[in-house]
């Protein structure tokens, strides 16, 4: 493992504070490093792996679009890519689709898109955007504009149009930087890298009546949320509203790159037209392929009904180890999207987890982050919970 990661760090550019991990395969629910160690995997590569590790439906159906064609430009039409739009906005609920290769560029395609309306209707291009605090939306520049974190932005500043940023569930905070040039108010639905803080029904409520009454676009980011993560496809469907615009990726490809952008019809017909957006690998056929299967997968075995029935276990689980540690200070989240608060450092109690086989994450600068595979069960929490025990009781006096 030390030569491959001394070999690495030789030639990749260094953005990323790496774990002193050489990950070499996965298996269900845990990935195994190249010295054979097997960790319990509560991160699922950033909420990538959906399906977990191996899924023999999934595979097949990739290797066997490999074999056929990967690449054949948007110029072109293919089956996988028909199908994949297909399924998609039905599940959504939305109209129109474009797919990306990220999470991050399918943010830009949304921000574009609601520029573009905006422009249409006035013909101008001094329009504000309102973006909500502690949100992380990608690191394209576009994106970067709207994340809630100045210590992202201010090296790369000046960045898109203005940008106002509000307190998510506070709707007064949100209405004070209404005015007559905001095109757009994008959100995360559950903010993740920020913290874990879900957005509230009465909040959401409030912002999307907000935005048809003054027609803006309201964007919902259900990257990281999304794809059954809090039980729901998408977790705005859980509240009976519906954005303009949305975003998806991660467990959208269950580890094939790929992302997407999926606009209701108003939106559609009144922004990006032929010449305004693009992308030379999105929507590929072998993408398209691992959208189309990931989504059949997931009616047929029925993964968000899944999340719900388990999220209770899991809650009730972590909500112990609240009450049993003085070192957390808190849970909050929504379905298999769960942070504890801690009065230590969460990275550390990461690398305390490395050391005991499990992989978490942390979110802003104070909660360990669970983004475990859709497909855990009781007896994996369980695993989760004794391990974290252990770990949690070596701080608590600190």
């Amino acid at each position: 493992m030390n030569k491959t990661i001394e070999k690495a760090e030789q030639n990749l550019l260094h953005t990323y504070n790496r774990f002193q991990l050489v990950i070499d395969h996965g298996e269900g629910n845990c990935i195994f490093d190249t010295d054979g160690k097997e960790y319990l995997d509560f991160f699922s590569g950033i909420g990538v792996f959906g399906l977990g590790y191996g899924n023999k439906k999934f595979a097949d159906a990739v290797k066997a679009q490999v074999d056929k064609i990967t690449h054949v430009s948007n110029y072109f039409y293919t089956e996988p890519l028909a199908e994949a739009a297909a399924k998609l906005t039905e599940v959504s609920q939305m109209d129109k689709v474009f797919f990306t290769n990220s999470g991050a560029e399918a943010v830009e395609g949304a921000l574009k898109a609601a520029l573009k309306y905006a422009y249409n209707k006035d013909k101008s291009n001094d329009h504000e955007i309102i973006a909500m605090d502690h949100s992380f939306h990608g690191r394209t520049c576009g994106a970067l504009a709207v994340t809630g974190k100045a210590a992202y932005r201010e090296a790369f500043e000046p960045l898109i149009s203005k940008v106002n940023f509000a307190n998510i569930n506070d709707f007064e905070s949100v209405e004070r930087l209404v005015n007559d040039k905001t095109c757009a108010i994008i959100m995360e639905t559950v903010q993740g890298e920020g913290g874990i803080y879900p957005a509230d029904e009465d909040f959401l409520r409030k912002v999307s009546t907000l935005c048809k009454e003054k027609d803006i676009v309201f964007i919902l980011d259900e990257v990281q949320c999304g794809m059954g993560r809090t039980g729901y496809m998408f977790a705005w469907q859980k509240y009976g509203i519906k954005p303009d615009i949305m975003t998806c990726a991660k467990a959208l490809g269950n580890g094939i790159p790929v992302g997407a952008f999926l606009l209701s019809g108003r939106v559609a017909e009144s922004s990006l037209v032929a010449g305004d957006h693009g992308t030379t690998y999105g929507g590929n056929p072998l993408a398209s392929t691992a959208v189309s299967t990931v989504l059949d997968i997931f009616r047929e075995e029925e993964i968000d009904r899944h999340v719900r029935e388990i999220t209770p276990y899991l809650e009730s689980r972590l909500d112990e180890l609240k009450d049993r540690h003085s070192c957390v200070l808190g849970r909050r989240g929504a379905g298999f999207m769960q942070g504890l608060i801690l009065s230590v450092k969460p990275g550390d109690v990461v690398n305390k987890g490395l050391e005991k086989g499990i992989i978490l994450l942390t979110a802003g600068t104070d909660v360990l982050r669970l983004l475990p595979p859709l497909t855990i069960g009781k007896e994996e929490i369980d695993k989760m919970y004794e391990i974290l025990d252990s770990i949690l009781a070596e701080f608590d006096q600190i």
